[in-house]
C-alpha cells in the first residue's frame, strides 16, 4: 500500500476520487455504500481506491460522508466479521443483491 492518498475532483460528474494506488484494470470495482464506490485489490480484499459520487452535492446538503471501510480499508458489512475478508466472489454478490 502507498504512502500516500491522492485526491481527484472530477466537477463535471460531482465525483471525488480519493487513491491510495494506482488504479488498474484487474481491480475489483463494488458499490460499497450509496454514491461510493470501492476498487479493490484482487487478491487481498483491500481498498486501494474509492470513488464518492455527488460529493459537493451532498456537502452542500449539509450531511455527512460515511465510509463502509474499516481502518485497515477493507469494506465493512454489519453482518461480516471485519477479520474476515469475503473473498472477491462474495463480495461481487453481495454488491449484485
Amino acid at each position: 500500500m502507498a504512502d500516500r492518498m491522492t485526491f481527484k475532483y472530477d466537477a463535471l460528474g460531482d465525483i471525488l476520487y480519493v487513491n491510495f494506488v494506482q488504479q488498474y484494470a484487474e481491480q475489483e470495482s463494488d458499490m460499497i455504500g450509496d454514491g461510493i464506490v470501492a476498487r479493490t485489490n484482487p487478491e487481498t480484499g483491500r481498498v486501494e481506491s474509492l470513488e464518492l459520487m455527488w460529493f459537493m452535492a451532498t456537502l452542500r446538503s449539509g450531511r455527512s460522508i460515511d465510509l463502509p471501510v474499516g481502518p485497515d480499508l477493507v469494506p465493512v458489512w454489519p453482518e461480516i466479521d471485519a477479520q474476515s475478508l469475503p473473498s472477491k466472489h462474495d463480495v461481487g454478490r453481495r454488491a449484485a443483491s
